[in-house]
């Protein structure tokens, strides 16, 4: 399951950097007054939402990286703060946590 979330997440990244490239692309090749087009949404706005996804989908790369080092380590459902283990449930529900539900509480 964790290899499927990595793979579903660097796929998303993938697309979602060929989309922002496209958007950067696109405002090179015009000289279009996007602040003022009645139409829709600015470039601005475009490359601030799609860079915005970028960062979410690097960190859902990473913490299923680091998922998967726990994995490998043995340390995985294991809590980083305090060592006891990560409950069953919290782990189906989220398979990249680290902390368990008491720390996560913390954390935050």
């Amino acid at each position: 399951m964790l290899e499927a979330k990595l793979l579903s997440a660097r796929t998303r990244l993938a697309r979602l950097t060929d989309d922002f490239e496209g958007v950067v692309a696109a405002s090179r090749d015009t000289n279009a007054d996007d602040e003022h087009d009645p139409e829709g949404a600015t470039i601005a706005f475009e490359r601030s939402q799609l860079n915005a996804l970028i960062q979410q989908a690097r960190s859902q790369v990473a913490e299923s990286e680091a998922a998967l080092m726990r994995w490998t380590t043995g340390e995985y459902g294991v809590c980083e703060r305090c060592g006891k283990p990560i409950g069953a449930a919290r782990l189906e529900a989220r398979p990249t946590a680290s902390n368990c539900i008491d720390c996560a509480r913390h954390v935050s």
